[in-house]
């Protein structure tokens, strides 16, 4: 009897399959007939889109995908030392810059880059403004935030593709979802500079352990249901993300942190390299050390964009404590919190600072300064006794190496690259301090402002002999060399 009814069913599901399979293959067939005439379609519109040379022929144009260019962090002082080594070295080349910054104008960019980083491009570089930036924008999805922003950097790639076909296209930015679409459709090379992993298993394993983080809501920690559904979303993403990372020819990575992350998700070690963000550690160094730290004013500086992974909120707590346990000195503590301001979350972001300043009554002695120019920015380190980071797993920190040139004596969170990279020994001897919560930071604080001027002035120079390692001499020559091979 089992027999007779297994039979007829095998047969149904074989009549069924045959079908199945050749309908899967037509359309395996058309996806790649497809992709094929839209890969042509722009190889005719790189011929189209670009002003011939004089000459006649058409230049080797270099692209860079950044549509935050004007920001005025990290990330954009990568993109533009970058730019001026390429130009060095490849001078015959057309660069442009994605960006989607459509309230300003290619004058305003460059002349910022200049009052920001101190930075003059040797040639002129063509800027493709970009309509659509509010796709990658966090506040567009407030939940699958990691796949929602991925999803969203595919089109406004796919717009900058529409715009401008390139021979190489550098993703400077972190949207590694952009690279398969440059490399098969654009018919590119492809390199990236990954600042920041955009999944990490340090962020698998807060998911799991129940961590409340500010990419982690209470209201998941809570639930162990919502704990693993958002463990298998993170799996899932963390493999698309690998997927995509390997489309990269050649990969930078801008600390021994994000190496080790980017290894594990891309498997691509055969075209990873480090290569160390650049710092003005010159501009810096020029500041003296001579003069007494512990007997100026007591002051504390925090370098970095008001972002939320920056952690703000620790900084206040922290100060507020220390001025607890300073209280009755003679010389009362002052932070100063700079950084720049991407768009109106970030200033609300600055606004909600300044209310938890004054609900914690360190209102008055604690001052914001956005969005500075160079020259003030280091008029406020050259006269600060600390330089104060709080990010939890920083993937570099430049804000951190640009203090120790400049003179304040660093205290930086425990991890990341500030923890293995940056704050590390020089010859042996200490360059600054690593805090983790509240209570080691303002205690780490009191004891630098304890110091003695002998020992003050000794990290300092041990701080500023270590970064000369991340002069933008070093960066121009090991980025260069890193590419070189997209040029030949």
């Amino acid at each position: 009897m089992e027999a007779f009814l297994v039979q007829p069913l095998l047969r149904l599901l074989y009549s069924l399959a045959i079908p199945a399979l050749i309908l899967s293959g037509i359309l395996c067939v058309c996806l790649f007939v497809l992709l094929f005439g839209l890969r042509l379609w722009f190889q005719q519109r790189k011929k189209q889109l670009i002003p011939l040379k004089q000459n006649g022929k058409r230049p080797f144009v270099v692209a860079f995908f950044h549509p935050y260019c004007n920001a005025g962090g990290g990330g954009e002082r990568v993109l533009w030392c970058a730019l001026r080594a390429l130009q060095k070295r490849y001078s015959n080349a057309y660069y442009i810059i994605y960006t989607g910054d459509t309230d300003t104008t290619e004058e305003n960019i460059l002349e910022g880059a200049y009052r920001r980083f101190n930075i003059r491009l040797n040639q002129r570089v063509k800027f493709e403004f970009l309509s659509r930036r509010y796709l990658v924008e966090a506040s567009l999805y407030p939940h699958f935030t990691l796949l929602g922003q991925s999803l969203g950097s595919l089109f406004l790639g796919w717009e900058a593709l529409l715009k401008c076909v390139p021979d190489v296209y550098i993703d400077s930015m972190g949207y590694a979802f952009t690279l398969p679409l440059f490399k098969y459709l654009g018919g590119c090379q492809t390199a990236c500079y990954v600042h920041y992993p955009t999944i990490s298993t340090d962020m698998l394993s807060v998911v799991r352990n129940q961590n409340a983080q500010f990419n982690n809501a209470a209201i998941i920690t809570k639930n162990p249901f919502l704990t693993k559904l958002k463990v298998i979303y993170y799996y899932i993403f963390a493999s698309m993300y690998g997927l995509v990372g390997s489309c990269s020819d050649i990969v930078m990575v801008n600390s021994s942190w994000t190496l080790n992350h980017i290894l594990s998700l891309w498997r691509c070690s055969d075209r990873t390299s480090v290569v160390y963000p650049p710092c003005d550690v010159q501009a810096f160094i020029d500041i003296p050390l001579c003069e007494d730290k512990t007997t100026q004013k007591r002051t504390i500086v925090s370098i970095s964009q008001f972002r939320p992974e920056k952690n703000h909120p620790l900084q206040i707590r922290a100060f507020a404590k220390l001025l607890e346990k300073t209280a009755g000195q003679p010389l009362i503590p002052k932070l100063i919190l700079i950084g720049g301001c991407r768009n109106q979350e970030d200033e609300q972001r600055v606004n909600g600072l300044k209310k938890l300043c004054q609900e914690l009554g360190v209102e008055e002695r604690v001052e914001f300064r956005v969005n500075i120019p160079f020259e003030e920015l280091k008029k406020h380190l050259a006269d600060a006794t600390i330089g104060l980071h709080t990010m939890w797993n920083e993937h570099f920190g430049i804000g951190i190496v640009e203090c120790m040139a400049a003179g304040p004596i660093i205290l930086a969170h425990n991890s990341g690259g500030p923890k293995l990279d940056i704050v590390v020994p020089y010859e042996g001897n200490i360059t600054g301090f690593l805090a983790e919560n509240e209570v080691e930071y303002a205690d780490t604080m009191a004891h630098i402002f304890s110091l003695s001027s002998k020992k003050n002035l000794e990290i300092r120079q041990n701080a500023r002999q270590s970064v000369k390692r991340f002069a933008d001499e070093k960066f121009e020559e090991t980025f260069l060399l890193s590419v070189e091979q997209l040029f030949k």
